[in-house]
Parts: structure tokens; C-alpha cells; sequence
């Protein structure tokens, strides 16, 4: 179907007895009000997609940053034992995804130290790990469904724009009564344009959806690795003790 709209869209383009304008302006000036209904929606779902882009990249960023200085920090810390120290530069860097997992796991570690045996303590620090890494991988993944919906769902809006302008093309060709192409192209234009701008909305959605996604799994890797790491030392801390 798409095929046939740019062919009949060429061959009006080239037909003698008056260019008709491509221009946005006028596309927009001539469109009917569903088709304007569904740029409107297209233009708030790119600038959604946009925002959200912006917001995990932003988050992300600061993330990787503030993660490499607290792995540098800490290890010293834990290396004499300084577990209050360890903590404070863990709420030093608070948009760190290894530095929230690991205040949380010497947190547990600390609170049980004082009330349980040695088993008991590694458990309720495994535990508080776990539900920490759960949260932050919560907070990444925010706002990656919405891209995902757009991605998706974009060019279906945009085929509905489609529809509409096929729809008004024959309208046009019944209240007109021709049966030259002149007579559908502002249908042909509303078609051509809401099906561009579907595609223009979701492409990028679905590209930056995927690269987030591979970096949210990345981040997991991370977090898992940094508790592991953290239980063996609680292990090394508390058989040290006996």
C-alpha cells in the first residue's frame, strides 16, 4: 500500500498543470482535523521519548562517573576495616548503582553484627543485597517501558494518519467528482507525511531502548559482581574475628 502512495505521489508530482506544493506549511494547512489529531499525538510522544532519552542518559552518565571514584575509595576502606568510613563515601556518591548496593549490604552487616551469630549475620546481609540490587534495578529501568511503547506503537499511529488521509482522498474524488490525481493529493500528502512522521517517532525509540536495555544489563552484572565481592569479605571479616 505504501508502494502505491509514492508512486501516486510521484506521478502527481510530474503531472502538467501545476506543481502542487510539498512544503509543511501548506501540507498542514490543508490537512483535516483527524490527521492534525494524529501529529499532535506524534509530536507528544517524540517529545516524551526525547525526555526520557535525556533522563537515563543523564542518570547513566553519573552512575558510570560516580562508580569508578567510589570502587577506588572504598576498596581502601574495607582494606583497614572502616566500615563507618565505608559508608560515608557510599552516601558521598549517592547516583553510584555499586554505591547504594553496597551502603545497604554493610548497613545489614553492621545492624546484625551486634544482635545474631555469624551465619545469621552473612544471611541478613545477603538478603538486604538482594533487595537493594532489586531497587536499583528498578530505578534504571524507569521510563524504558515508555520508549518501548512508543517504539511500538508509534507507526500504528502513524498508519492511522494513513487510513484517515486515504479516507479524505476519496472523499475528496466524491465531492469532486474527478478521477485524476489531483483530486487525492491532499490525501496522498496527510498519508505520505503521518506515515514519515510514525517511522521518524519510532525508530529512534526502539534504537535508544535497546542500547538502555544493554546498559541497565550491564549495570546488573555490576551490582551482582560488587555483592558477591562484599558477602566474601563480610565471610573473611567474621572468620577473622574467631
Amino acid at each position: 500500500m505504501f508502494a502505491n502512495l509514492m508512486v501516486a505521489a510521484v506521478l502527481l508530482f510530474q503531472q502538467g498543470g501545476g506543481e502542487p506544493s510539498w512544503d509543511l506549511v501548506s501540507m498542514w494547512q490543508h490537512m483535516d482535523w483527524p490527521a492534525k489529531a494524529v501529529v499532535f499525538i506524534l509530536f507528544i510522544m517524540s517529545a516524551w521519548s526525547v525526555g526520557i532519552m535525556i533522563d537515563r542518559a543523564l542518570m547513566y552518565s553519573a552512575a558510570r562517573k560516580q562508580s569508578r571514584v567510589f570502587v577506588q575509595q572504598v576498596a581502601g576502606a574495607l582494606k583497614d576495616n572502616k566500615l563507618d568510613e565505608a559508608i560515608s563515601i557510599a552516601e558521598r556518591n549517592k547516583k553510584s548503582h555499586i554505591a547504594k548496593v553496597v551502603a545497604t549490604g554493610l548497613s545489614e552487616f553492621q545492624a546484625a553484627s551486634a544482635q545474631v551469630g555469624d551465619e545469621e549475620v552473612i544471611e541478613a546481609a545477603k538478603r538486604g543485597l538482594e533487595r537493594s540490587v532489586a531497587i536499583v534495578h528498578a530505578e534504571m529501568k524507569r521510563g524504558l517501558s515508555g520508549l518501548a511503547t512508543i517504539g511500538s506503537t508509534a507507526p500504528f499511529v502513524g498508519l492511522f494518519g494513513t487510513v484517515m488521509g486515504i479516507i479524505g482522498a476519496f472523499k475528496g474524488i466524491a465531492a469532486s467528482k474527478a478521477t485524476g490525481l489531483s483530486a487525492v493529493a491532499g490525501g496522498i500528502s496527510e498519508a505520505l507525511l503521518t506515515t514519515a512522521l510514525g517511522l521518524l517517532v519510532a525508530v529512534p525509540a526502539v534504537w535508544t531502548f535497546n542500547y538502555f536495555t544493554n546498559k541497565v544489563e550491564a549495570f546488573d552484572v555490576e551490582m551482582d559482581n560488587s555483592s558477591m565481592e562484599l558477602i566474601n569479605y563480610f565471610i573473611t571479616r567474621r572468620g577473622g574475628k574467631k
